[in-house]
Order: C-alpha cells, then sequence, then structure tokens
C-alpha cells in the first residue's frame, strides 16, 4: 500500500460515502439479515442455501467464514474513518487534544460496552468486562494515539512488530499443560461438571509445560484470561476479547488507518487507489492463509495470521463499494445501509435494548408463525420474523437518518 507524503497534510476530503454504506452493510448482518438467510435455508433446503447459512455462522475454532468478517471488518472502518476525525483534530487543535479526543472517546465506547453486555444487572463477578464494544473501543485507542503521533511508515512498522510478536508470544511462551475445555476439564477431572473451584485447584496444580499451542483452551492467551480477566468470562474460563488478543486486534484497526490514508490522498487518482486497494488485499489475504499453516486463522484469539486474512477481505469490500458508490455513482441501492453506517452506535445499542426480532413477534408470531412453518414450510415463520424485525430496525435507521440524530461520542 503507498502512503502519503510526510510533507504538508492533504486537504480535507469530502465524505466517503462508500465507507459510509460499507459500515451500513457490516451492520445490516448484524442487525438481522443473518437469521433471514438460516430462516429462508431452513425452508429452502438446497445445497445452495445450506452454504450461505453455514457462511453466516462463526467457525467453531479455527478457519474463516465470510461472518467470521464481519467483527474485523467494522474495526478495520473505525481505522479508516479515524483518518478523517482525528486528522481535523489534529490541524484545528494539536496532537495533545487529538490524542485527549482519542482517549475520552475510546472510555464512552467501553462503558457503552459494559452497558451493552448487562451492566449491572448481576452483581460481581457475573458482570462481564470485555467484549465487543470494548475491543472495539481499545483497538480504536490503541490505534488512533499511534496515529495521532506516528507516521504512516512507523505505524505499518508497528503493526507487524505486534503481529509477530504476538506470534512469538503463543508460539514460544510455556504454558501449563491443562487445556480450558469443559469436556477435556470433566474427563480429566473425573466430574460432568466440574465447580470453578475444582478447574483452579487443577490450574494450580499442573506444573507441567507445553508451548506452541493453539487449540481451545489450551494456549496462552486462553490461560492469562483464566488467570487475570475478573468478572464472567464468554466462555466460562476465557473471553474471545481478552486481554492478549486485544494487540493484534489494535493491527486491525491499523489496517484500516492505511487504507484510510491511502484513500485521502489527493496526489492519486481514484484509479490508483482502487488498484492500491486492491493489491494490498491481495497481498494479506495470502499472507494470511500461507501464515495459517504454521499459526492458523483463528478468530476467538485474533491469530496474526486472522488479521492479515480478515485485512485483506476488508481491503476488497472497501475497494468494491468505493468502485461501485464514489467511481460510478450507483447509490441508490445502497440507500438503507448509509442509514444505518451513519449511526452504527445508535442502532446496535438500540437493538439490545428494544430486540426488534423479539418486537417483531407482536406482530407476526403466534398463530401466524405456526401457520407459516406448517403450510410453507419450518423456518418460514422464523423467516418472516427476521424480515419484520430487519424493517423495524431500517424504519428506526431511517427516521433518525431524516432528522440528523445520530449517536456519537
Amino acid at each position: 500500500m503507498s502512503f502519503p507524503s510526510s510533507a504538508a497534510p492533504a486537504p480535507a476530503s469530502p465524505r466517503l460515502v462508500s465507507l459510509d454504506a460499507l459500515r451500513g452493510f457490516d451492520m445490516f448482518w448484524i442487525l438481522g439479515a443473518d437469521a433471514l438467510v438460516h430462516a429462508l435455508s431452513e425452508v429452502n433446503g438446497s445445497p445452495v442455501a445450506k452454504f450461505f447459512a453455514e457462511q453466516l455462522d462463526h467457525r467453531a475454532w479455527a478457519g474463516f467464514t465470510f461472518y467470521d468478517l464481519i467483527f474485523p471488518l467494522f474495526v478495520f472502518m473505525a481505522g479508516a474513518s479515524m483518518v478523517y476525525s482525528i486528522t481535523r483534530q489534529i490541524e484545528q487543535h494539536g496532537r495533545g487534544a487529538a490524542a485527549k479526543r482519542v482517549m475520552i472517546r475510546g472510555l464512552v465506547i467501553f462503558v457503552i460496552g459494559i452497558f451493552y453486555s448487562g451492566g449491572f444487572t448481576n452483581p460481581w463477578p457475573d458482570l462481564r468486562l470485555l467484549g465487543v464494544l470494548q475491543r472495539i473501543a481499545l483497538a480504536y485507542t490503541g490505534a488512533g494515539l499511534l496515529f495521532c503521533f506516528l507516521k504512516p511508515r512507523a505505524l505499518a512498522a508497528v503493526g507487524a512488530a505486534i503481529l509477530i510478536g504476538y506470534w512469538a508470544l503463543l508460539t514460544f511462551v510455556p504454558i501449563r499443560d491443562l487445556q480450558l475445555d469443559k469436556d477435556a476439564l470433566a474427563k480429566r477431572l473425573g466430574h460432568p461438571k466440574p465447580t470453578m473451584e475444582q478447574v483452579q485447584a487443577a490450574f494450580a496444580a499442573t506444573t507441567a509445560r507445553v508451548t506452541g499451542g493453539t487449540a481451545p483452551g489450551a494456549n496462552l492467551t486462553n490461560h492469562l484470561d483464566f488467570q487475570y480477566l475478573p468478572g464472567r468470562k464468554y466462555d466460562t474460563y476465557y473471553d474471545p476479547e481478552g486481554f492478549l488478543s486485544t494487540l493484534p486486534a489494535i493491527v486491525t484497526c491499523l489496517i484500516g488507518v492505511l487504507a484510510g490514508l491511502l484513500m485521502r490522498r489527493t496526489d492519486l487518482d481514484d484509479t490508483k487507489k482502487l488498484r492500491t486497494l486492491l493489491i494490498a488485499g491481495a497481498v494479506g489475504v495470502a499472507l494470511g492463509w500461507l501464515w495459517h499453516l504454521q499459526f492458523p486463522v483463528i478468530k476467538k484469539i485474533w491469530t496474526s495470521s486472522y488479521v492479515l486474512v480478515a485485512g485483506g477481505y476488508s481491503c476488497w469490500l472497501l475497494a468494491a463499494f468505493f468502485y461501485m458508490i464514489d467511481i460510478r455513482g450507483w447509490r441508490r441501492w445502497c440507500v438503507p445501509f448509509i442509514w444505518i453506517g451513519m449511526n452504527p452506535l445508535g442502532l446496535y445499542v438500540a437493538n439490545n435494548v428494544i430486540k426488534f426480532r423479539v418486537l417483531a413477534q407482536r406482530f407476526v408470531g403466534g398463530d401466524i408463525k405456526t401457520w407459516l412453518d406448517a403450510h410453507i414450510g419450518m423456518g418460514a415463520g422464523q423467516g418472516l420474523l427476521a424480515i419484520v424485525g430487519l424493517a423495524l430496525t431500517l424504519v428506526l435507521a431511517r427516521f433518525l437518518h431524516e432528522r440528523k440524530i445520530f449517536l456519537r461520542v
């Protein structure tokens, strides 16, 4: 990927509509489109329908599906967007003020993330400190602070160092020879459902050490979560948005920063920007899948190979949206995505609080759902619930957009 000159900063570029649309496209699947595809697969049952449904499920551990791209694509776009917002802050108020703004924004998103994960509904320690929004907050803050003070080539060097360092930690740092997996623990401890106290005792008593693990519950990332991450973990003994794996997530955001720097350049025409995105994507995907042979692509511990593969696909998607929307001017088809993409945080939290699919049951649940399942096919009722829930989301997205109500931090 080409980098901007270190000379005088480029003048502010107009807002990239393709970036807003891509963000909305990403959120579209989170807000209910995935449920619609699964319902259609159940009704249809064809190999093609099942293939698309499988692409909207996460891999259990190693591997990659389209759904495994949703989260890192959003982190990537957070990095691309910050180039526009933070550059303005630096130009108007200086690097120190911009860095302060980054930290405040990251803190607010982190707190919203705790609220999203249940907040203080349950007493301590049944409170999840880390989650999706918290990871976005930490990745944004880390990448944003680096962007405030480092030049593009230094950002790329730091990103490469983090990916190599993360690989080295998981490959060479010894961990206890104990797999923090429910089935493995049940077999090892002789209890079908071992208590947390029993697992902690077994963990402390294990003296044998192994290296190079990337299996579920048998890697450095998961073991550090078990030892040091307080509160409730999503996977009982560790968290997919845990401590150590936040470091490579910062690199995902940095890849977005580099893409944003490319898109903001005024010395390159759109064709060169498009070509650079496509080449960068190809390099990321190729290197990531090559690295997968030794260091598997695993979303739940955000491996370095996963960062490269997801970053490469993100560059390709941005290139596709940039070509269709900003170069060719084909915008009518993506209007709903723009409604969503300009208000992602508000809609994400609203979906958590309002639960549009649950609300949809008041319109097409009960006998209507039962009749559809009986006369059209199992899954038809769920499909209609998904359609109505998604429609309610789009109604809110349009309402907020038309009245210029945006939840921004």
